[in-house]
């Protein structure tokens, strides 16, 4: 029997026939035996049988990985709506997980995996070596067999877990962010929970062996940590985002700017009191309140006392960031592997798709006949700040549009259908638009209205960190963003809930029935392939 051969990338693992150009090749679990002289035991070439692929086995004809991978990266939540748990238990759909069965056994066997680190891998092993701290505890504790621990099973249990513990999470944020003085705040906050559990593209990932439920855990418990006042728990909490998802210590300074907007909202608050009692003329002119904010923020800046407080306060998340910093410098990047492929740039419209992406999925909210009105009220009374905005956004639509080679070799995913079907179905679409991101981008920012202008400032820059470097369109990239934007709305009426739980139903069900029933094949593979997010 040929050695097993596998690729890890990133979150995801790859059959050697389905990664380029290099491997990781191992021997079967066992004892261990010495090399022979001249025999490789970490990197070779990949055979020249191999097919080229991409990022994540990315392929000729739109390939992302061998199906055997991605059957192999379902992962059981709870899904009794659906039913989908079932057909993961019982095999009616077909999974291979030999492939991540031996990455696991050589990691409970202690060989030195991470010494053999592919150059093809794009994150940190945050989710592989939690893996290994569930699974292999569980085999001293119950005295299972290795057969038992590395099964199928076993390897979803871990996914299980988070999305158990996201759903936990969502509740304690709703309740802590959300005021509780309402008299329908209860059943709304629980509604919420519910609601945001199965938010499409995050619920649909909770069945893969992604990075997705992982990351959301930390990133929300280090939230959750944040706005309880414990703050070294939180960074150590952001730390364990960050080894999931490097991009995720942008949240980790999300949670010091939500400490900072605290301390300068109330500060603010008490100056716009002060000028009221001592009657002092205001500001008037165009930009009056963004230039009364620039003044009191440069007149806070300046006292020691202020800066002092604040550096007390957020002293862990910026040693957190200083080891990011740390990190990036001797790793020369943010992405540990496959650099060609993740390049930074500065791509503006990702915020336009994440503008048009929260409208779709928060429509009961924030799409209405009279937020429709009101747009088109204000767009009038201010219609020369509007033109220069929809010039602006002309232009950044016009120079900064990328087209990530990913997005158009992979017809499995609906990102690959939205550009081809939508947005670059004709040149001009586009452009035309652009009025549906400015309405998006004002309902978004009207909906947030009762936050401070000093948190939104914070969300928006941490939005535009982690969204607009990215040059692929993925909806992955948009559910962290969304989900934490979701939370600090006011709480909607049950009605809207209601709609908005029933649409995330529907949704879920067509796209998982999608991916389970109707299956297609490329002409140059034998493999079965599924439509995914």
């Amino acid at each position: 029997m040929p050695e097993p051969q596998i690729c890890l990338l990133g979150s995801r693992v790859m059959t050697g026939a389905d990664a380029e150009p290099r491997y990781l090749r191992f021997p079967p679990p066992g004892p261990r035996a010495a090399p022979r002289k001249g025999q490789e035991t970490s990197l070779s070439r990949a055979p020249a049988s191999a097919s080229p692929r991409f990022r994540d086995g990315t392929g000729t004809g739109g390939e992302r990985g061998s199906p055997a991978a991605e059957q192999l990266r379902v992962a059981l939540v709870p899904s009794s709506v659906f039913g989908v748990e079932a057909l993961l238990l019982t095999g009616s759909v077909a999974f291979e997980p030999d492939i991540f069965v031996v990455v696991l056994s050589l990691l409970l066997h202690g060989r030195p995996f991470l010494l053999q680190w592919d150059p093809m891998i794009t994150t940190l092993p945050g989710l592989y070596l939690l893996s290994v701290g569930v699974v292999k505890p569980a085999r001293w504790i119950f005295g299972w067999s290795e057969h038992v621990v590395c099964s199928i099973g076993m390897l979803r249990f871990v996914n299980l877990l988070f999305s158990v513990g996201n759903f936990y999470l969502l509740y304690l944020l709703f309740r802590k962010v959300q005021p509780r003085h309402k008299a329908g705040s209860s059943a709304q906050r629980i509604l919420s929970t519910l609601t945001l559990a199965v938010f499409p593209t995050l619920y649909f990932f909770n069945f893969l062996y992604y990075t997705e439920a992982g990351s959301m855990f930390f990133t929300l418990f280090a939230y959750l940590m944040c706005l309880y006042g414990n703050h070294k728990t939180s960074a150590l909490l952001g730390f364990c985002g960050f080894m999931f998802r490097q991009t995720n210590i942008v949240w980790a300074v999300f949670c010091a700017g939500n400490v900072i907007a605290q301390k300068l909202t109330e500060a603010w608050k008490t100056e716009l009191q002060k000028k009221k009692e001592e009657r002092l003329p205001p500001i008037k002119g165009p930009f009056s309140e963004f230039r009364k904010i620039l003044q009191f923020l440069l007149v806070y800046s300046m006292s020691f006392k202020n800066l002092s407080m604040l550096l007390l306060l957020t002293w862990p998340y910026i040693l957190l960031l200083f080891l990011f910093g740390a990190f990036v410098v001797v790793n020369g990047g943010i992405v540990v592997g496959d650099r060609s492929s993740h390049e930074v740039c500065l791509h503006f419209p990702q915020l336009f798709y994440f503008f048009s992406f929260t409208l779709f999925f928060s429509f009961p909210h924030l799409l209405s006949p009279s937020k429709v009105k009101a747009f088109l009220c204000l767009v009038w009374k201010r219609r020369i700040q509007f033109f220069v905005l929809t010039v602006v956004s002309v232009f950044l639509v016009w120079k900064f549009t990328y087209v990530h080679k990913y997005l158009l070799a992979d017809n499995r995913h609906y990102t690959f259908y939205v550009w081809r079907r939508v947005i670059q179905r004709y040149e001009i679409v586009k452009y035309l638009l652009v009025p549906v991101y400015i309405f998006a981008g004002w309902s978004i920012t009207d909906s947030l209205k009762s936050k401070s202008v000093f948190w939104n400032l914070m969300f928006f820059i941490c939005l535009f960190a982690v969204i607009v470097p990215q040059k692929l369109l993925e909806f992955r990239y948009f559910i962290l963003p969304y989900v934490i934007y979701r939370l600090n709305i006011p709480l909607p009426p049950i009605s809207r809930l209601v709609c908005e739980l029933g649409c995330y139903a529907v949704v879920n069900f067509i796209t998982f029935y999608i991916f389970l029933n109707k299956t297609f094949q490329w002409p140059n593979s034998q493999d079965t392939q599924r439509f995914m997010w």
